[in-house]
C-alpha cells in the first residue's frame, strides 16, 4: 500500500528501484514518490475515474472508505465543447493556477494524480485512420472529435497534474501496418519535442512543472526505433517514465531506459492479466477490471496468498445478483475487512441491486478496490519473498480464468460508454417503467383506452363504451 512520504521527494529519488530480477524482463519492486504526494510501493494500480473520480464513489467516500494510492483522468472528459467554448475545467485553472485540476475534481492533497487524453479502456474511433499529423479522435459527452497535439500540451501543463501521459498515436483495438508504424513513429517524435518545448515555456514562467511520461507505441522498440532512439537520445533529460500500451514493447526495451518508471495501459481484463504485466516489469498498473466487476454485481473474491485449495478451482468473484444471496448475512467476501463487508451483508446488497439503489454500486466498488490493494500486497510481499514465479502458477490453477458471467442489469449506461455505429439504434437502457396495461379481469385497475377516455372527458356517451 502506500506510504507517507518523508518530505519532499525531489527528481533524483521520484523512483527507485528496490529489488529487480536477473532477467531482463521480470517482476521488480520499486517506490514511486513525488512532492506531497503519498510514496506508492510498487507494483501498485492506478483507480480509474469518470469525469474525475471513481465512479459511483463520492470524494469525501473515496478519501474515508477507500485505500487508493493513485487515480487516473482523461482530460476527453472535459473538453467536449473545446476549443469554439472555453471547457470549465479549463477556465478554473486559469483562475486558481495552484493544482486547479486537484482542486476541480476535490481530489485528496495526498493522492497521485496522473492525467492522459484518453479513458481506459478508450472506445476505439470509428474511422480506422481516426489520428491525423496535427491531432487524435477522443471521445466526448457529444461525440467523436479531435483534440491538436498542441492544444494537448498546453492544456495539461495548465492543469498541473502530477505525471502527464504524452500524446500517443494509439490505434486503439485496430493493429498497425508497416507503413502506418512509419507515420506513427513520425508523429511521436513530433509530439514528444512540441510537448517539451511547451514545457520549457511554462517552467520557464512559474518554475514548476508535472512529470513526463512517454507514450510508447504498442509494437516492439525495434519496430520504433527513430523514437526510441529520440527517446534514449535528446529527449532522455526530458521524461521520467514510460507509458506501455502493448507487452511486446518490453520485449526488447534498451537497457538505458529501464531505470524509468512504467505504467501500463494494456487491457487487463482479470488478476491472471496483471500478474502477466508484472512479471514483464510494469510498475504502475490501469486496473478497468474493477469498475466493470462492479457494475456487473460482482464482488471480487481472490487472493495471491490464499492457501485454501481443497475447493477445487475457484472463481473470482461471486455474483451478487443471485437470489441464494437474499437470505445470507455473511460478508461479502470471508475474511474481508472492507467498510462493506464488515458493516453490511450480502442479503442487504442483493436486496439494493434488486432495488436499483446507487448505494450498491458504491459498496461493490468499496469491496473490489479493498481486494486490489490486498492482491498487489500481496504480489509486493511475493516479490520480496523471490517467490513470484511459483506463486504465480499456483495463482493460475487456483483460480478460473474469467470473472463470472453477468446476471443482473447493472447501473444504467452513459453516452461515453459505447459508441454509436449508426442511426436508428435502439437504446442501450431498458425503460425503467411500462405503462399500465388493461386486464380483463373485473375490479382491476388498468390504463384507459381510447373509449373511455373520450367518455370521460365528455367527448362521447358513456353508452358507447363497451
Amino acid at each position: 500500500m502506500a506510504t507517507p512520504s518523508d518530505g519532499k521527494a525531489t527528481d533524483d529519488d521520484m523512483f527507485k528501484i528496490i529489488k529487480t530480477s536477473t532477467n531482463a524482463l521480470g517482476p521488480r519492486r520499486a517506490r514511486l514518490a513525488l512532492p506531497g504526494r503519498r510514496a506508492i510501493e510498487t507494483p501498485h494500480y492506478l483507480g480509474l475515474t469518470s469525469r474525475g473520480i471513481i465512479p459511483h464513489v463520492s470524494q469525501d467516500n473515496f478519501e474515508s472508505l477507500m485505500d487508493v494510492s493513485g487515480v487516473y483522468i482523461a482530460l476527453e472528459d472535459f473538453i467536449e465543447r473545446a476549443p469554439q467554448k472555453v471547457p470549465a475545467i479549463l477556465k478554473f485553472a486559469r483562475q486558481r493556477p495552484v493544482d486547479p485540476l486537484r482542486r476541480f475534481v476535490a481530489l485528496p492533497d495526498e493522492t497521485l494524480l496522473v492525467v492522459g487524453a484518453r479513458r481506459t479502456p478508450p472506445l476505439a474511433a470509428p474511422a480506422a485512420n481516426s489520428n491525423t499529423n496535427t491531432s487524435v479522435a477522443i471521445s466526448t459527452a457529444i461525440g467523436f472529435k479531435t483534440l491538436k497535439a498542441e492544444d494537448y500540451a498546453e492544456d495539461v501543463e495548465l492543469l498541473k497534474p502530477d505525471v502527464v501521459i504524452g500524446l500517443g498515436d494509439i490505434p486503439y483495438e485496430r493493429a498497425l501496418s508497416s507503413k502506418r508504424i512509419e507515420k506513427a513513429v513520425d508523429r511521436q517524435i513530433q509530439w514528444l519535442k512540441d510537448h517539451v518545448t511547451s514545457r520549457q515555456q511554462v517552467e520557464a514562467e512559474d518554475g514548476t512543472s508535472c512529470k513526463l511520461f512517454a507514450a510508447l507505441l504498442p509494437v516492439s522498440c525495434a519496430n520504433q526505433q527513430y523514437y526510441i532512439e529520440c527517446l534514449t537520445g535528446e529527449a532522455r533529460d526530458d521524461i521520467h517514465g514510460l507509458a506501455v500500451y502493448d507487452l511486446e514493447t518490453l520485449s526488447d526495451l534498451p537497457e538505458s531506459l529501464s531505470d524509468l518508471p512504467r505504467m501500463g495501459f494494456n487491457d487487463s481484463k482479470t488478476p491472471h492479466d496483471i500478474l502477466r504485466n508484472v512479471a514483464l516489469g510494469i510498475d504502475v498498473h490501469a486496473v478497468p477490471i474493477l469498475t466493470i466487476a462492479s457494475e456487473a454485481g460482482i464482488a471480487l473474491d481472490f487472493d495471491l496468498s490464499r492457501q485454501d485449495r481443497s475447493s477445487g478451482i475457484l472463481p473470482l468473484g461471486i455474483d451478487m445478483w443471485l437470489t441464494g444471496h437474499a437470505t445470507d448475512l455473511g460478508p461479502l467476501a470471508k475474511g474481508c475487512t472492507c467498510y462493506a463487508c464488515t458493516d453490511h451483508h450480502r442479503a442487504y446488497l442483493q436486496h439494493l441491486l434488486n432495488a436499483k439503489e446507487m448505494l450498491a454500486w458504491v459498496l461493490l466498488q468499496v469491496h473490489n478496490h479493498a481486494v486490489m490493494d490486498r492482491f498487489f500486497a500481496a504480489i509486493r510481499q511475493s516479490i520480496d519473498r523471490g517467490t513470484f514465479d511459483a506463486d504465480a502458477e499456483v495463482f493460475a490453477r487456483a483460480y478460473e480464468p474469467q470473472l463470472p458471467a453477468q446476471t443482473g442489469s447493472g447501473p444504467r449506461l452513459r453516452g461515453y460508454q459505447y459508441r454509436s455505429d449508426h442511426a436508428g439504434e435502439t437504446k442501450k437502457n431498458p425503460k425503467a417503467y411500462d405503462a399500465f396495461t388493461k386486464l380483463d379481469t373485473p375490479d382491476t385497475v388498468g390504463t384507459p383506452d381510447e373509449a373511455e377516455v373520450a367518455a370521460l372527458t365528455g367527448s362521447i356517451r358513456p353508452a358507447e363504451v363497451k
